[in-house]
């Protein structure tokens, strides 16, 4: 169920991920190629993307893991929920000149660095790991699907939460790839429109969730172990 959930979001959101993002499918070393050849690329990119997903599914997994095996895991979803909301809170200040955020950090400008270096290389072998720098770059949609991988309370759920929000984001991003461009500048605007949206849903999911309500799939019974349990549970 938690996985179907992290290919919605991930497919619902790909149209933004193509007004994000969009720029760079347009520019992968792909463009001159036919084909096989050019299928192939476009899905070496994208599983490097993917990949970058699975893996902080797995860190952030485990997060969660370590959080639920401590008895805080309706913390963890509640403050997960809550931080989501200020991140939206904060995007509506920053876009209505409210507030003014600072520059990207070091590690982002490096990394968009880097990344431009390759993208002007244009090489076929580089395609792996552009997908990997692009699944570095800051975006919100990813940090919803984080939050979401971190609340499934354990390392593989995490990793399988964020490989199917990726999977979901495939097809519209290996289209914009392919086609040049996939939908009209509206469209795209309206679906970027639509992210905060889904981010408010899922945080308020994940605030019930984490309290606890016993309401089948909203707010399910959370079963926590103590540290003290987990150590009597792994007694020789």
């Amino acid at each position: 169920m938690f996985t179907l959930s992290a290919f919605l979001v991930g497919f619902a959101g790909s149209f933004h991920c193509v007004g994000m993002c969009g720029p760079i499918a347009l520019t992968l070393p792909v463009r001159r190629l036919e084909g096989v050849k050019k299928l192939g690329g476009i899905l070496l990119y994208n599983a490097g993307r993917i990949s970058m997903y699975a893996v902080l599914g797995l860190i952030f997994g485990w997060l969660g893991q370590q959080a639920s095996l401590a008895g805080f895991q309706q913390w963890l979803s509640v403050t997960a929920g809550l931080l989501l909301l200020f991140g939206l809170l904060l995007q509506s200040l920053t876009l209505h000149r409210k507030l003014r955020l600072s520059a990207p950090g070091i590690v982002t400008a490096r990394i968009k660095s880097y990344l431009g270096r390759l993208l002007a290389a244009q090489r076929f072998h580089t395609l792996f790991t552009i997908g990997v720098l692009n699944g570095l770059l800051p975006c919100g949609l990813v940090y919803m699907g984080i939050a979401g991988a971190a609340s499934t309370g354990t390392v593989e759920k995490g990793m399988l939460f964020m490989t199917a929000f990726g999977a979901g984001t495939l097809p519209a991003m290996a289209a914009a790839a392919w086609f040049g461009q996939l939908l009209s500048a509206g469209i795209r605007n309206y679906m970027r429109r639509m992210v905060p949206v889904m981010v408010a849903i899922m945080a308020i999911m994940l605030i019930m969730r984490g309290m606890n309500l016993g309401i089948p799939y909203l707010s399910p019974q959370l079963n926590e172990q103590s540290p003290t349990d987990f150590i009597h549970c792994h007694k020789p």
